[in-house]
């Protein structure tokens, strides 16, 4: 399966396709995961949606998108330390260059076969997306990734080879268990992805 990866702020992403994130993430988060989350004509944004914002998408064949992530400096505001801070476990919120956000995090293809039209996630999308979000924060020069995660997501990063580590217990937000994870920037080991990229 080619997987076509598209990555960049909003103003520099094909036209119409900023639009069709938003859709996908209420379609992920909103319709089929339960969030309650800020929404707009079925189409989920916040805050953090901003002209400095990077997003990592994935397309299929036909253009469909199959997965998206959003990254973000610690530099500036972020969804981990200024809406999540209880999951830093006491520690300060991180603010480096050194270390990058990834939040909004799907690999759900609702155009493939019915285990991931469900609603899970693909193990495939899910490593690509990882492997370009964090080739792309490692590029800006950053050392580690963090993320506000349901507990089913980090058991797939182990089962994926991703290096991560908990920053405390979970704790249970909309009825969720969630995590702050942070991801070293590498593999365990290397896989070879059928990838297209356009930036």
């Amino acid at each position: 399966m080619m997987i076509h990866v598209v990555t960049g702020r909003q103003e520099e992403l094909p036209d119409g396709l900023y639009s069709k994130v938003a859709r996908y993430r209420h379609k992920v988060f909103v319709e089929r995961l339960g969030w309650q989350l800020q929404t707009f004509n079925y189409a989920e944004q916040d805050q953090f949606d901003r002209f400095d914002t990077v997003y990592v998408i994935s397309r299929d064949e036909r253009g469909n998108i199959s997965g998206c992530a959003r990254l973000l400096p610690t530099t500036q505001p972020y969804l981990l330390g200024d809406v999540f801070p209880q999951l830093l476990n006491g520690m300060p919120p991180p603010n480096s260059p050194d270390v990058w956000e990834l939040s909004r995090f799907a690999a759900v293809d609702f155009n493939a076969k019915a285990s991931c039209a469900l609603g899970r996630f693909s193990s495939l999308i899910t490593i690509t997306l990882l492997q370009e979000a964090i080739a792309y924060a490692a590029l800006q020069g950053a050392k580690r990734v963090i993320t506000v995660s349901p507990v089913g997501v980090e058991r797939l990063l182990k089962r994926t080879g991703f290096h991560s580590h908990r920053a405390g217990p979970p704790w249970l937000l909309m009825g969720i268990r969630f995590l702050h994870v942070g991801l070293i920037l590498r593999m365990s080991h290397s896989i070879k992805l059928d990838i297209s990229r356009d930036r």
